[in-house]
């Protein structure tokens, strides 16, 4: 080809990257790779081939863990971590910080080692994947070195089992295991089982970095030695995967006391309304769904395109989508790589083939032979279809079109899913309107795939919940103070029966109105002598269902502004402190104690604190490394469905309710069980504090009935149980449904819980990126 021919075609020529290193190294390692348990290899036991999906070849041959291999594994790093949190976090910062430098004075290997197993192109891996798993330990670092002073009253939850994907290899190791230690805790990771020879390049670089025995630990294996993991003597699960794993992880650990983050699948709205910059918006595009050739659980998979342009986006798409090359992933001229495994490519084409309707566009650019898939739109979908539902996984786009922005909004949502989503317009009044609307843990303004170890990533919904990122990602690292233990409280008993002096009938507050059970069954209460003092409704699934639909409905509330609602607590609080004698009173008289004047007290205290936090906790600006900013917004969970302390039937529901109402939430309670008449005092307070109907629906009767009808209610999007009943097994196992968020009392009493616990359960921590420059 001449110099003129390459002006005129603009083609691009070969570009290889020398793999000779790197498979230098993998000769030196034997080529057979064993365990990396208490600081050292283990001898290779029962091995299967990792391949280089681009050519096919064998690279290596990987252990596969036994349960034997899991136990020893966990046993050291067991050993480790008292010393190693004890060390503190100053102490530990210089260890994050060594393997930050080691990972930068081997940057090329590492990339070469994770194209070579994964099929992804050298570019990416060396320009994206390898430099943010360095500057996650970087941050990490930073964040150890401050951890004594920013969070002096907690501690690592000890042992940490961490289980990645195969997609990102080694930033999904770094985003685990840096704030892990960082944390004070010690890891067993166990990496995917077609990914595993970057796992055991960052193990062989503890060793260089010195890092104590046993305080990092690598099993390599199958599923069902992650299963081993999951099922062992851990501390803590962080999973990174597939909703159905993340959903069989929660049902598995479910009343075991271990703490839980899930990073699970995603199908992400791509959002171009007809004021975009539609080349800008083309070339985000392709990064959004042929990064990674799609293998990239925050994918921008779905397409959605503003009706009166989508014809000529769609030109201008399949233009841009003919010109990617895809071939040979060391080439650093390729855009699209290989496909990382036979069995994925086998799942990917059968999605797209058996698809019911749409019609597909595939890139007329040249494919090689082996493991590949080419760069494919499909149109004509509707928002219903499979395809636009469920997260294929690989180079493909589904497409359709909305109108207006309220259905672009409406069709964004319409999924299971809620990791992330691209919104472009040149509009900042439209971008910034729609992004709070979205239904996503990660929103991207004019720009998609920012990622930055100082900004939370992480979803809801069926995205899994927990971030990774950020002073929020660190947090689910550290354990919180201990309660004190919870006894069991019992409803006192009595033979006196009607009739009452004064016959006044408690009922259910649901949707601001007084309502009698659906059952139409009440419960006597007797004081501690046995005398009578009132009937309790007995609440059943229907008005639970009833309950949270009218809760749905109050989504007025999260619309309020801040100081609305804390208008609405400050006067509620003033409301119980006008009654607040003859309350206590009768909370002495059901409980049989003398501390009614301290609840009423603590409760009318709790009310000022959260109505004085509701304007100011927004959240806050990320140090990110662009030209623009990124926005960790708090925002409400949705609506919340409590189990309330029994023992302080006033200040236990108060606790729960007014940082779920400071924050947004609506609210489904079921009150004290053994205690269930202050729900009928608080019923007429809420009636005369202007709270929208709604926003609290009050429920009395069975906590052991009533909880498993509400962790597993579809259209509750967390869950807390403080109930002195173990209910934790059933809470957490029913939440699994719908992968809601779960706070559960680990038999211990709110009496440890700060205002910084309050806050993270009742938010999502949203980050928005905008990007910005004339």
């Amino acid at each position: 080809m001449t110099v003129k021919e390459i002006f005129e075609t603009m083609d691009y020529g070969t570009a290889p990257e020398s793999a000779g290193d790197a498979l230098a190294w993998i000769t030196d390692q034997g080529a057979r790779f064993g365990h990396f348990i208490d600081g050292a290899f283990t001898d290779p036991g029962d091995t299967f081939a990792t391949i280089n999906p681009a050519s096919g070849e064998v690279l290596a041959e990987i252990t596969k863990g036994s349960g034997a291999d899991m136990d020893a594994a966990i046993a050291a790093a067991r050993r480790a971590q008292p010393r190693w949190e004890k060390q503190g976090g100053k102490a530990r910062a210089r260890f994050l910080y060594a393997l930050a430098r080691l990972l930068q004075k081997h940057a090329r290997l590492a990339a070469v080692l994770e194209t070579l197993d994964s099929g992804k192109p050298i570019r990416e891996a060396r320009d994206i994947d390898v430099p943010l798993a360095q500057r996650h330990f970087y941050y990490h670092a930073g964040l150890a070195q401050l951890l004594d002073e920013e969070r002096p009253d907690t501690k690592a939850h000890g042992v940490c089992g961490q289980v990645i994907p195969w997609n990102f290899p080694l930033l999904m190791l770094a985003w685990k295991v840096a704030p892990a230690l960082a944390a004070g805790n010690t890891v067993v990771l166990k990496p995917a089982e077609w990914t595993s020879l970057t796992a055991l390049f960052f193990a062989d670089l503890c060793r260089q970095a010195g890092l104590p025995k046993g305080v990092v630990n690598i099993v390599t294996g199958d599923g069902t030695t992650g299963a081993a993991l999951v099922g062992a003597e851990v501390d803590k699960i962080a999973f990174t995967g597939s909703t159905e794993v993340g959903r069989a992880i929660r049902e598995a650990t479910a009343g075991q006391g271990k703490a839980l983050t899930l990073e699970l699948g995603g199908k992400s709205p791509y959002i171009v309304f007809e004021d975009a910059d539609l080349d800008s918006a083309v070339e985000g595009l392709v990064d959004a769904i042929w990064f990674n050739g799609g293998q990239v659980c925050c994918a921008g998979s779905r397409l959605l395109v503003q009706e009166g342009i989508a014809q000529r986006f769609h030109g201008k798409l399949r233009a841009r989508m003919d010109t990617l090359r895809v071939g040979n992933p060391l080439d650093k001229s390729i855009d699209v790589g290989a496909i990382v495994h036979p069995d994925h490519l086998s799942r990917i084409r059968q999605l797209v083939d058996g698809r019911g309707e749409g019609t597909p566009y595939r890139a007329k650019t040249a494919m090689p032979e082996g493991c590949y898939y080419p760069p494919t739109l499909i149109t004509g979908l509707s928002p219903a279809s499979e395809l636009m539902q469920e997260e294929i996984f690989g180079p493909v786009l589904t497409a359709t079109t909305f109108r207006t922005p309220s259905e672009a909004v409406e069709i964004a949502n319409n999924t299971r899913y809620g990791l992330a989503a691209s919104v472009w317009s040149e509009n900042i009044n439209t971008a910034l309107d729609i992004a709070p609307k979205l239904a996503a843990g990660v929103v991207w303004v004019n720009g998609t795939n920012m990622f930055d170890a100082a900004a939370g990533f992480g979803g809801l919904r069926e995205s899994g919940f927990g971030r990774e990122g950020g002073w929020e990602g660190l947090d689910a690292y550290l354990a919180p103070a201990e309660g004190k233990a919870l006894k069991p409280v019992a409803a006192f008993t009595g033979e006196t029966a009607e009739p009452q002096p004064v016959d006044r009938t408690a009922k259910l507050y649901i949707g601001g109105k007084q309502a009698r059970p659906d059952g139409g069954y009440s419960r006597t209460v007797y004081t501690r002598a046995g005398k009578l003092i009132g009937q309790a409704p007995i609440a059943n699934r229907k008005d639970v269902r009833n309950a949270v639909e009218a809760a749905r409905g109050a989504g007025g509330w999260a619309a309020a502004t801040a100081h609305n609602r804390a208008q609405v607590l400050y006067y509620l609080a003033e409301n119980l402190s006008a009654r607040g004698d003859e309350i206590a009173k009768l909370i002495d008289r059901m409980t049989g104690g003398r501390t009614g004047k301290t609840e009423v007290e603590a409760s009318v205290d709790t009310l000022f604190t959260w109505a004085a936090m509701a304007d100011k906790a927004g959240g806050e600006v990320k140090q990110v490394p662009i030209r623009g900013v990124a926005l960790g917004m708090r925002e409400p969970v949705g609506v919340i469905g409590t189990l309330c302390p029994d023992a302080a039937p006033l200040s236990g529901l108060v606790s729960v309710m007014a940082p779920a109402l400071a924050m947004g939430n609506r609210l489904v309670a079921v009150a004290s069980e053994p205690f269930p008449l202050i729900a009928a005092e608080m019923i007429q307070l809420l009636e005369t504090s202007d709270v929208p109907a709604g926003a609290v629906n009050l429920l009395t009767g069975t906590h052991a009935e009533l909880a498993p009808t509400l962790a597993a209610h579809a259209d509750v999007d967390a869950v807390w149980c403080f109930s002195s009943g173990d209910l934790d097994a059933s809470v957490e196992r029913a939440s699994a449904g719908n992968l809601k968020r779960s706070w559960v009392s680990g038999g211990r009493d709110l009496s440890a819980v700060t205002t910084r616990d309050w806050l993270a359960a009742a938010t999502e921590i949203k980050t928005v990126w905008i990007p910005y420059g004339a």
